[in-house]
């Protein structure tokens, strides 16, 4: 069973990109606030919330990069990155407060089995909304540049024993094997934040 959400596009690009942000530092460390950019774009292109400043139906690079200055008080840069779930919900949940928003944020441990972080992913998908994922380091080197890294996840794919899932980051996707991906064989664990909107 394959599902993918349905996504945007910013001029041609497929979804948003932190090489687009203007300061150095933050297209080196801009990860976390990248993605929170995006969900607030996706939820206003298909849920009408009024979480992106800028004209939803126009979207262009430079409305992304100044979205981006705008969040980063709230996601901003630190010297390990955000590195923490609990730093990224409580910098977006300010956001999305300040903003009179409906979305609401919980944290997935990846503490958790495969196991369990596949269902979870699933449910969430399957209700229709993305995720955001926090890939720390990583014993298998397939996943390089996912490393000490925020990205989302908008689909996933079962097909041949394995569960995919279409992992969007620098306005680009690729399939990735879930259970090795999130199977990292270190100690410090990152996890996933998923999304909701609330009445």
């Amino acid at each position: 069973m394959k599902k993918e959400l349905k996504y945007f596009k910013i001029e041609g690009s497929y979804g948003g990109n932190q090489e687009w942000f203007g300061d150095f530092l933050f297209r080196l460390g801009g990860c976390g606030a990248e993605t929170a950019c995006e969900i607030c774009i996706f939820f206003d292109k298909f849920f009408e919330t009024k979480l992106y400043p800028f004209d939803v139906n126009s979207l262009s690079k430079k409305d992304y990069a100044a979205f981006g200055d705008i969040m980063k008080p709230y996601l901003h840069p630190r010297l390990r990155g955000i590195d923490r779930l609990d730093i990224y919900t409580k910098g977006f949940s300010k956001y999305i407060s300040d903003k009179n928003g409906r979305i609401k944020l919980s944290a997935f441990s990846g503490e958790k089995s495969a196991y369990e972080a596949q269902e979870a992913l699933k449910s969430q998908i399957d209700n229709g909304f993305p995720a955001a994922f926090l890939c720390l380091n990583h014993s298998d080197r397939r996943f390089k540049d996912y490393e000490w890294h925020w990205f989302i996840i908008n689909g996933y794919d079962e097909k041949d024993g394995k569960f995919l899932v279409k992992a969007v980051t620098y306005s680009d996707y690729e399939w990735l094997d879930f259970s090795a991906l999130w199977n990292t064989k270190r100690a410090q664990k990152g996890g996933m934040v998923f999304f909701s909107l609330s009445e």
